[in-house]
């Protein structure tokens, strides 16, 4: 049976995670291997949920700047500068009625402020214009001993991932592994790199290529061990900054000149951006002012200012929310599968017997909602207008928002900025990574009433329509807003009478480009679920419309000229929908169409520009864009255990130089 029919049937998810079954099959089982059978997390979500809505959301605090500004060469530049470093830190994310420890977690943090290292990270504020430096380091590693931390997760070694351990000529490849069983999971120091996801108009260098990763600076390093991914070696050398670069750290920059926007910062190594990110590590960057942005007072605020300690919400009106699913073991742990969860009888098609990834799973779905940090936050809310900033920060989970007493959301900006003008909204659906700039009006809503903000979205793939919503005792629910009287007046101006800014749209495109979208199976056993997901191309006649699955190792089928306008047909021959991500660029979606269908526009709160676009299954997907600067980035999808497992493709602008290191 097919995926799709055994999630339809209810025998494919339990525990909070894919499982894959099929029966009727005899396999030999190797006795020498130990069988690893899939375990579900201790902690329930359903026992979480009993303690719900008894702390008050965090709102991030502004991350600190280093410095203000940098003399380069003979000229004095004016930049914020930061210092960012990921650690490892304990945070009490569940609810403290729990009476459990905190939880070991990832997050980011300003080196010269330690008391800042948070999941999710401070936000970073942003001015157009001006330019924004960062170090970003590496620094997971024991602070008493300098010894290297491994990973609070299972890394599967199986994968075309980073590689430390294959050295420089392994690292950046899928290692080849020989004997009877499948290896364990890798559990050496771990590979980071950080990506600005929204940025446009950034260098090569800055914009967190997955094999530019580096080791944190260790003690410990093992004797052989790649230190840094191929790219790094390579951008270290030919960026402007490369020489600020060092052991366990990189230097990137940001111009800031696109318009004011939502953006949000987090890994992207090769592999193991599933991992690290479900860890903890993110954070938003706020750009504003420019052209492109409101005068002050028209849209709700303050948003948290820089200094600021009480994170609770008071006096707080534009707030981010950055919407996550996790599971827990009952010591308060993170819970991430450790096995793929075949039964015991398919075992045999494991690497290196078979050619399916033993830990890797195919999707992951928490069974606990976890807001800015904290499972099931409330938040109390003054009678008046507020700005929500809401960010979809899941691996894979799609999220459907409803207001339970039905109270609308006025969309007026995507991940690109504004849209032509404000859209109320009775629900609003985000795939991961996706963005809302919504403002909600509790101003009508009595005193001493409590909302909860629910989900609707399924507690499994999505497939681009109204399937079973999440379970409405947990994943049904996202946070809880507290109505209270208003303590001053709200001189904001109503959404509907918002006139936005109008945003620069790509140019007519000179050429159409065609991807697909496509899921391989085991060669061995085609019923027994997927052994990745892959990107491609679509054949030319006269096989015209037939995908041509690519690897991420496969040269480069992308390459648009510098300053040319295209339209890119994304094919989706899968079963689901697949957030579909573009580095560097900002785009417009063109329209939707069903194979053999007629085409339909853009959902009312895509018509801005966006970086992050659904395509539905069995569907075209149009985009426009321009290719502004030249260089090499990558698209791919965002569903994270998707683009770690080859759903991801280089792709370069302009011309492709020829020192680049050899794939």
């Amino acid at each position: 049976m097919k995926r799709r029919q055994l999630l339809r049937q209810g025998l494919a998810a339990t525990g909070g995670f894919l499982v894959l079954r099929r029966g009727g099959l005899a396999r030999a089982v190797i006795e020498a291997c130990p069988i690893v059978r899939a375990q579900g997390p201790t902690l329930r979500g359903s026992d979480v949920a009993a303690h719900r809505y008894t702390r008050p959301l965090l709102v991030p605090p502004v991350m600190p700047r280093a410095s203000v500004s940098y003399t380069l060469g003979t000229r004095f530049d004016y930049f914020d500068y930061y210092e960012i470093a990921v650690r490892q830190f304990a945070q009490h994310v569940l609810p403290p009625g729990l009476g459990l420890p905190p939880t070991t977690v990832w997050g980011y943090g300003s080196l010269r402020h330690p008391e800042t290292f948070s999941y999710p990270g401070f936000t970073i504020e942003a001015r157009w214009g001006r330019p924004v430096r960062v170090k970003w380091i590496n620094d997971l590693k024991d602070p008493a001993t300098g010894r290297f931390l491994p990973h609070l997760l299972p890394v599967d070694p199986t994968l075309h991932w980073a590689n430390p351990p294959g050295g420089l000529a392994g690292r950046d490849a899928q290692p080849t592994f020989t004997g009877a069983c499948e290896p364990g999971p890798y559990r050496g120091p771990v590979p980071f790199v950080t990506h600005l996801h929204g940025a446009a108009d950034v260098r090569q260098e800055s914009d967190g290529y997955p094999e530019a990763w580096y080791l944190p600076a260790a003690a410990d390093i093992p004797e052989g061990y790649a230190g840094t991914g191929t790219f790094y070696d390579y951008y270290r050398r030919t960026s402007p900054l490369g020489h600020l670069w060092e052991p366990g750290a990189a230097v990137f920059q940001y111009p800031n000149n696109q318009p004011a926007t939502t953006l949000w910062y987090h890994d992207h190594t090769l592999g193991l951006t599933r991992l690290n990110a479900y860890a903890g590590p993110a954070g938003f960057y706020l750009l504003r002012g420019g052209p492109d942005d409101l005068p002050p007072g028209m849209l709700p605020g303050p948003a948290a200012a820089p200094g600021d300690c009480d994170c609770t919400g008071p006096m707080t009106y534009e707030i981010p929310l950055v919407i996550q699913d996790r599971s827990f073991n009952d010591d308060g742990s993170l819970f991430y599968p450790d096995t793929r969860g075949l039964p015991p009888d398919l075992a045999d098609l494991y690497i290196p017997r078979g050619d399916i990834p033993p830990i890797w799973v195919p999707e992951f779905f928490g069974d606990v909602m976890v807001v800015n940090g904290q499972a099931w936050p409330y938040l109390e809310v003054e009678q008046r207008r507020y700005r929500f900033r809401i960010l979809n920060g899941s691996n894979s989970r799609f999220l459907i928002l409803q207001m339970e007493n039905d109270l609308p959301f006025w969309q007026i900006g995507s991940d690109g900025g504004f849209l032509p003008s404000p859209v109320e909204r009775a629900t609003l659906s985000l795939g991961p990574a996706e963005r809302a700039d919504v403002i909600v009006d509790f101003s009508r809503v009595r005193a001493g009433a409590a909302i909860v903000l629910r989900n609707l979205g399924p507690d499994a793939p999505f497939g681009g329509s109204m399937s079973t919503p999440a379970d409405p005792a947990t994943t049904g629910q996202v946070m809880q807003f507290r109505v209270v009287p208003a303590t001053s007046a709200d001189t904001s101006t109503p959404p509907h009478r918002l006139r936005l800014p109008q945003l620069a749209r790509p140019g007519a495109a000179g050429a159409v480009r065609r991807v697909s979208l496509n899921e391989v199976s085991s060669a061995i056993d085609p019923d027994a679920g997927p052994r990745a997901a892959l990107l491609g191309t679509i054949e030319p006649p006269p096989e015209a419309g037939t995908p041509r699955p690519l690897f991420w190792h496969d040269p480069i089928t992308e390459n648009p000229a510098t300053g040319s306008t295209e339209i890119w047909e994304i094919y989706n021959f899968t079963m689901d929908a697949h957030p579909i991500h573009i580095h560097e660029i900002q785009f417009e979606v063109v329209d939707r169409q069903p194979f053999g269908g007629a085409s339909r526009p853009p959902e009312a709160g895509e018509t801005g520009l966006k970086d992050t676009v659904i395509a539905p299954p069995s569907e075209i997907t149009r985009i426009r864009a321009t290719f502004n600067r030249p260089g090499r980035f990558v698209w791919h999808c965002h569903i994270l255990e998707h683009e770690d497992n080859e759903m991801m493709r280089p792709y370069h602008i302009g011309r492709v130089p020829d020192d680049l290191p050899k794939r």
